[in-house]
Formats: structure tokens, C-alpha cells, sequence
């Protein structure tokens, strides 16, 4: 069997679609590459397919990774060139490659958040005053037993840098919040704490705790 790393880009339209129609529609599209795709056994079998660190909804990727495995090997640029043709709009694959991290290697996560204002300079200095605010905190929804109560985070801990940079009708962030199976800061909280509205928010890449790429 051959263990296969699928880099694709999610953008456009494709960021509204959820991660459990992204796997719906994914798994379709290994189908029609005619790729030799492993299927689960079991009573429901379906083709092995695995998302490092889904994206959450309304958010996009520039470099995403989706894991495959496959029942013969095939050449890396054969297996991306298979998917040309078949993907949905907005889903572009950037190459294929040999799984070398593990998801649980995952540290950290790059973003562009862009985000439109009258005021970018006065939002800008705002920010900056809240971003060094070790205090500043945002509140999400979590779990306690079976009912679904709010929690407060502090952010600080979880903002590893930050950049921002006022243009005409916007202000633009660029940062590296923690991410992965233990600590996991989504963006859009860390915007929502910002006063931020309506903010575009793109994923560039994923981090290892070492700050070299996750590949």
C-alpha cells in the first residue's frame, strides 16, 4: 500500500462548504480520478481519506493536506495530475507528496485575516492595544458532561505573533495562533475579541512546535 499526502487549496465559494460535505465530495472525486483507493472494512466500507485539522466553516486554505492510501503505487505528479477534471469549484490540488509528519505534530497555524474598515489606522491601533493586553480574553461555547455551557479563554497564551497593517478600507492581520490537538486558538474568536467584523480569513500553512513547516 501506498500512504499519499494530497495538498490542495480551499477558496471562493469552496470555503462554505463544511468539512463533512468536503469528505462527501472528496470521496467522490477519488473515485472519478480512478484512483486505486483503499476502502475501510466493515459493515459500511468508504474510501480512507484523513484531514489534518479541518477548517472551520467560512474560512479558507491555502495549503491544506488530506491524506490518502492507495492499494498500489503510483508516481506523486501521476496521482495530482488524476484529480484535474473532477474537483469542485474553488478546490485546487497543488501536488502530492509522502506523509513525513504525523497530525499530531501540528503546533501552530499561519493566517491572513483581512478586514474591512473606514478607519483601518484607528482599528489598527486598537488592536495593537488589545493584542498586548495580556488579560484579553474571548468566550466560546464548550461542554460540561452533557450540557453545552460558555467558557472564557485567555488568548494571549495562544498567540504566538502578530503583524498589522492599515490600507485603504482595511486592515490587514498576519499571525501564528497555536493549533492542533492540545491547544487550538480559531481565528475567528481571536476577531470576534478584536471588534472585527465581517473578517476574510485564509489559513496559509501548518506549523511544527519547531516552526518549520508541517509537511
Amino acid at each position: 500500500m501506498q500512504n499519499t499526502r494530497i495538498w490542495f487549496s480551499k477558496r471562493g465559494r469552496a470555503k462554505y462548504i463544511s468539512h463533512l460535505d468536503l469528505m462527501r465530495a472528496m470521496s467522490r472525486t477519488v473515485r472519478r480520478a480512478g484512483l486505486p483507493i483503499w476502502y475501510t472494512e466493515g459493515f459500511n466500507p468508504h474510501p480512507y481519506l484523513s484531514f489534518a485539522l479541518p477548517l472551520p466553516l467560512g474560512q479558507e486554505g491555502l495549503r491544506e493536506a488530506m491524506d490518502i492510501r492507495l492499494l498500489e503505487d503510483m508516481p506523486l505528479d501521476e496521482i495530482a495530475r488524476r484529480f484535474d477534471g473532477v474537483l469542485p469549484e474553488g478546490i485546487e490540488i497543488l501536488g502530492a507528496s509522502q506523509p513525513w509528519c504525523g497530525p499530531g505534530e501540528i503546533a501552530a497555524a499561519e493566517y491572513e485575516i483581512t478586514i474591512p474598515c473606514e478607519d483601518a489606522e484607528g482599528f489598527c491601533a486598537r488592536a495593537e492595544r488589545l493584542l498586548a493586553d495580556k488579560a484579553l480574553t474571548a468566550t466560546k461555547m464548550g461542554k460540561q458532561g452533557h450540557r453545552k455551557i460558555e467558557k472564557e479563554i485567555a488568548l494571549a497564551p495562544l498567540i504566538l505573533s502578530y503583524g498589522l497593517r492599515a490600507g485603504e478600507g482595511e486592515a490587514r492581520l498576519a499571525c501564528t495562533l497555536a493549533a492542533g490537538s492540545e491547544h487550538n486558538l480559531n481565528p475567528a474568536l481571536l476577531c470576534e475579541a478584536l471588534g472585527a467584523q465581517t473578517p476574510q480569513i485564509t489559513r496559509v500553512r501548518l506549523l511544527r512546535g519547531d516552526g518549520s513547516d508541517w509537511e
